[in-house]
């Protein structure tokens, strides 16, 4: 186990690695093949070690060398020393989720927090239950909150990171449009014309009143009614599950395993129909800073978010 010179010989790790070495061989030739090196250089090693503890350390008793008095004094130390650098300078060894102690901070929109709360919490019981965990709602600005340590994982439609974030994509999604039963839209084909033509809740943490629906009705010349902008998914099927708004909910592609994000939708007994328009897909990732990158308890982390979000939800009605 050799490491890198240091300026400063008292702070050189080379050293104590050296000593343990003679100390226990009580040879420099046995000393130097024990850390695969040449009996010269372990004989320099040995004379800088005399130099800085002032010490001759091992000294000839006719064909052997023997400990100074000082040398035996050091010899349990040295030990100790060199094998605290051993588990310092080591991999960290697998963590038994069973033994974990986290709380772990996720940001999430309320769909997703939503979906991800009863698998993440299943697998906690069953895995890990000293684990709990914290959801946010999406209010801060991901990158920063990831670098400065204030949330562990980000996890939903992830579009700003920064260069050093890491990114893994979990499932790609469609939108669909939620009504109640019994709504009008439930009755005969649904056409784009149609679908403009009902009222229509948006999601939006910013307000806003467009998204990827309206450019996809403008280009049939098309234009939809937002009748109300709230600021997230759950409100939105609630709503629309109480009255005649119409809202958009993410489900699993065509011939894909039903997405547990569609699970609320279907509790609340909405009806998902097909948008008979070009739309983009939705793709729901996890983002994290790279310092928890080989961190064991923030691997089990992922792959319980992984676990749940590919596992699948309830069938679209």
């Amino acid at each position: 186990m050799m490491l890198v010179n240091s300026p400063d010989p008292a702070l050189d790790a080379n050293l104590a690695v050296a000593l343990d070495a003679l100390l226990a061989e009580h040879s420099v030739t046995r000393a130097a093949a024990r850390l695969h090196t040449s009996p010269a250089a372990m004989s320099r090693t040995l004379a800088r070690l005399r130099r800085t503890l002032q010490d001759p350390l091992l000294v000839r008793a006719g064909q052997t060398m023997v400990p100074t008095p000082r040398a035996q004094a050091l010899r349990e130390e040295a030990a100790a020393v060199v094998q605290r650098l051993g588990a310092l300078l080591s991999p960290e060894a697998g963590v038994d989720p069973a033994t974990l102690r986290s709380t772990f901070t996720l940001q999430t929109a309320d769909l997703v927090g939503a979906a991800l709360a009863p698998g993440l919490l299943r697998l906690a019981e069953q895995e890990a239950p000293g684990v709990s965990f914290r959801l946010l709602a999406e209010e801060l600005e991901a990158g920063p909150a990831l670098r400065d340590g204030r949330i562990d994982l980000e996890v939903g439609s992830i579009d700003h990171v920064d260069p050093e974030t890491r990114v893994e994509e979990l499932v790609t999604l469609r939108m669909m449009a939620a009504v109640r039963p019994g709504h009008p839209l439930t009755e005969g084909p649904l056409t784009p014309a149609r679908l403009a033509a009902a009222h229509h809740v948006a999601v939006s943490r910013r307000g806003r009143f467009t998204g990827p629906l309206d450019a996809a009705l403008a280009e049939q010349n098309l234009q939809r009614r937002v009748s109300i902008v709230l600021p997230g998914h759950l409100a939105a099927m609630a709503l629309a599950a109480r009255s005649d708004i119409v809202c958009l909910v993410p489900a699993a592609l065509p011939g894909a395993a039903p997405s547990p994000l569609t699970g609320d939708a279907v509790a609340l007994g909405l009806h998902l129909l097909d948008i008979p328009l070009a739309m983009p897909p939705v793709t729901i990732g996890m983002a994290w800073h790279p310092r928890h990158a080989a961190d064991r308890g923030h691997h089990w982390l992922r792959n319980a978010i992984r676990r749940t979000l590919r596992t699948s939800g309830s069938p679209a009605t």
